[in-house]
């Protein structure tokens, strides 16, 4: 009875995913064939069926979103305590092993991890300390390069130097390293990094987990860096259990570090490994599969496979041939119109392009219309200003020593300490080889600022001792209120002009997020959980939540719409130099990269696929004269039909 509801309404090729032996299985699943289906139903079947622990399970997605929806489809087929079984994204994974494990790992209890906007802020500080120019050095490239350098697991002592560029980025990497360490901070490639360095280091931490972990399943592995395989190859061992799902075909993540080798390295590292095909699609119609399949047929670096459906052929696909981009914004936006008017709602509706850049025209032909959109790769949430004041006040209260926290409040709200304070604070900790909190500490007790300094300054620190002291036994949601009411990040914003409204109501919905946290690891406290949790939340969560709430079109790139479904798609800008872009056309890789990306953007559709390309763009100030992408020249003649434009329109 269980094998009969385990495998139920699956076709075969899934239900051999699900039923196959416990040995190492690569699952080589199409866009739209059900990957996590396969995933929740293998982890049923392993606790079921093979009558595994659920403590031996571990599995690895790439999105937030993914771990929700595998937990939640997990209640829904089985009644066990799922608790007991790992699943979280490779930064999650890692970083409850090194919080569970932080003195072995040498991180201090409550060490904080950077995001990305503080880790930039952090290295520009940096930079400006160790003198050099900050337009020759910037704090961009230095962050690449050490984000780099940490991807492929390469430390500062295991770098050869090349040359004179070379040795100052390294000079970067160093100091960089150096004071992260001393303050005990984490970057998002530092976790999976230092949780590999701790099995390399400790083979005993590394046995427990191995015991632990005989049934490990990876979803995207097509997506996953070097020291990400590492990360997987060293937890597995010669005897680990592994199950790979993923697809060669959707690898579209190589400039941050991903590697569609990585499928290949992995069953030469198991040449025993089984390879199923989950090639039925059951999103998109005949003729858009027909019309990816075409496509990504061109690529050399792939393993092969075909999708397929049972259902219907459904509509052509449609290429537009615009005069102008202003003309491609007004095509696609009256379609959006007519299928509206047809009783389709615009939530039904994405719009896609290559770069971010691209959507301005098209958002001014959606005001235009009256046509209600949004845009996502915006600001995320917990990016907004006064969302990172609090999260700034509650990380100083859960560690004194976090010199990013502790230089965004000393100020905010205004206490009359300015950037010349600051400076002083920094070279007297720099000097003495403090934090910005014992250093000022010392310079309160020295008296060597004046009198009117120490006062803020001990204003300062009575606020935020008060705070840990009348906050340490509340819930979560009452400490974060606290905060917000008796720092005076209330007040402030309430009193700002012109935004003053937006920012109260996201203070009140931080609360809210606060709240309905759930808190589950019992080796931090619930304001620990929540600050790791923040720090690790992905735009896929962002983009989903709001999709439910409201009915409007959606602009993103094609980067973005990767795991969503569409009713309706357009693809704008199908142009040489701009999909594929510029930057590509010269380099095999970088173009078969690009094809995959076009083959996500159109697996994205259900019912309707249009691609539209310009004739003239102005960019950079200039019109230029475009060319078709030659993406559009492989597809099958019987999949499409061609509309054309001849207006030239100045306006929308």
């Amino acid at each position: 009875m269980k094998t009969i509801k385990i495998l139920e309404g699956l076709n075969d090729k899934q239900r051999a995913a699900v039923s196959a032996p416990r040995s190492n299985l690569l699952v080589l699943a199409g866009a739209g064939s059900g990957k996590t289906r396969i995933l929740v139903h293998r982890i049923a079947w392993l606790l079921l069926i093979n009558k595994c622990a659920p403590s031996s399970i571990l599995a690895v997605t790439f999105t937030n979103k993914a771990v929700g929806e595998i937990r939640n489809r997990i209640d829904k087929l089985i009644h066990l305590d799922k608790n007991k079984m790992w699943i979280g994204t490779f930064h999650s994974l890692a970083h409850r092993i090194l919080r569970i494990n932080h003195t072995e790992a040498n991180l201090p209890q409550n060490f904080q991890i950077l995001d990305h906007e503080d880790q930039l802020r952090f290295i520009k500080s940096l930079i400006k300390d160790m003198n050099f120019d900050e337009k020759k050095w910037s704090a961009n490239k230095a962050m690449w390069y050490i984000n780099n350098k940490k991807d492929e697991g390469i430390r500062p002592k295991n770098i050869n130097i090349n040359n004179i560029l070379e040795k100052t980025w390294l000079h970067i990497y160093q100091q960089y390293q150096k004071e992260c360490d001393r303050i005990g901070l984490v970057d998002f490639a530092e976790i999976i990094l230092r949780s590999y360095e701790l099995w390399i280091n400790r083979p005993d931490i590394l046995d427990h987990y191995q015991d632990r972990f005989n049934n490990i399943l990876i979803d995207e592995f097509q997506d996953t860096n070097h020291i990400q395989y590492k990360w997987t190859r060293i937890l597995a061992g010669k005897h680990g259990k592994v199950i790979i799902v993923g697809d060669d075909d959707q690898s579209i993540y190589g400039w941050r570090g991903a590697q569609v080798k990585n499928i290949q390295r992995f069953l030469s590292d198991y040449p025993n490994t089984e390879i199923i095909r989950l090639e039925q699609n059951y999103r998109s119609t005949n003729t858009i599969l027909q019309t990816a399949n075409a496509l990504i047929s061109n690529n050399n670096i792939r393993m092969g496979k075909k999708l397929w459906t049972d259902r219907t052929a459904g509509a052509p696909v449609s290429i537009y041939t615009a005069f102008n981009e202003l003309d491609e914004a007004d095509f696609v936006t009256n379609c959006i119109k007519n299928s509206h008017q047809e009783n389709n709602t615009f939530l039904d509706c994405a719009i896609l392009y290559r770069s971010n850049a691209q959507s301005r025209i098209l958002e001014e032909a959606l005001l235009y219309k009256n046509i209600p959109y949004r845009v996502y790769g915006g600001m995320r949430f917990f990016e907004r200003q006064e969302i990172k004041d609090v999260i700034a006040y509650l990380r100083i209260i859960n560690n004194h020593n976090d010199d990013i926290a502790f230089e965004r409040i000393i100020n905010t709200p205004q206490r009359g300490i300015g950037e010349r304070t600051l400076n002083i604070i920094r070279e007297f900790a720099k000097k003495e080889k403090l934090t910005l909190w014992q250093a000022t500490n010392n310079l309160i007790t020295s008296k060597l600022l004046s009198k009117r300094i120490i006062f803020s300054l001990e204003c300062f620190f009575k606020l935020i001792n008060d705070l840990v002291n009348g906050i340490s036994e509340l819930p979560l949601y009452m400490q974060t209120d606290k905060v917000i009411k008796e720092s005076g990040l209330w007040s402030m914003y309430e009193n700002e002009t012109g935004k003053s409204y937006d920012r109260i109501e996201n203070l009140k919905e931080l609360v809210n997020a606060t709240q309905q946290f759930n808190h589950t690891d019992k080796h931090l406290t619930p304001l620990q959980s929540f600050l790791s949790y923040y720090v690790l939340e992905d735009d896929k969560n962002q983009i989903n939540s709001l999709r439910k709430n409201t009915n409007v079109v959606q602009l993103m790139t094609l980067h973005s719409a990767k795991g969503l479904e569409f009713g309706q798609v357009f693809i704008v800008g199908m142009e040489e130099g701009m999909l594929p872009s510029r930057m590509s056309i010269h380099e095999d890789i970088k173009l078969e990269e690009e094809r995959r990306l076009t083959y996500v953007g159109i697996t994205r559709a259900m019912f309707k696929l249009t691609l539209t390309y310009a004739r003239t763009r102005r960019l950079y100030g200039k019109e230029i004269n475009c060319q078709p992408s030659r993406f559009i020249k492989e597809l099958p003649f019987n999949c499409i039909e061609k509309i054309y434009s001849y207006k030239k329109l100045t306006t929308c």
